[in-house]
């Protein structure tokens, strides 16, 4: 729930921030920044929180803290990557595909009510995929819309 509000506030002040600068609106561009501050934030986590993403992962995968590590510098990279227009088509693909691949890792914390916060603790029941799965749909629309099919 967190990342969607946080997103949904950036939008508005970022929108209203462009507005106010530039004199007209710019709502792909604030969808973008909204985006890539989601990013730092989730990027930010698989560092802050690195046991508890890497308890995400199945056992059976191998070098989970090493995924974690990379995912958490993709974040942060595509965050950059969405607000350089050279570059922000490629990097919302890749975004996309990553949401994709991410989604059984979400899916897996649900059903084994990982807490990424902290590990030790239990997390979110497997009712907590009602609100996720849908929420990785609409990150995947979002970056979509904003960064593809409204430049």
């Amino acid at each position: 729930m967190k990342p969607l509000i946080l997103l949904l506030i950036c939008f508005l002040l970022t929108g209203l921030g462009i507005r106010i600068y530039e004199g007209a609106w710019n709502v792909p561009l604030a969808g973008r920044v909204a985006m890539a501050i989601i990013l730092l934030f989730t990027g930010a986590a698989h560092f802050r929180f690195n046991a508890g993403m890497t308890a995400m992962l199945p056992a059976f995968i191998p070098f989970r803290k090493a995924i974690v590590y990379t995912t958490g510098i993709f974040e942060i990279v595509a965050a950059a990557g969405l607000l350089c227009n050279s570059v922000s088509v490629p990097v919302a693909w890749s975004l996309i595909i990553f949401f994709v691949l991410v989604l059984p890792a979400n899916i897996y914390a649900a059903l084994q009510k990982v807490n990424y916060e902290n590990p030790n603790e239990r997390g979110p029941s497997a009712r907590y995929l009602w609100f996720r799965v849908p929420l990785q749909l609409f990150f995947i629309a979002w970056v979509y819309f904003f960064s593809i099919i409204n430049r």
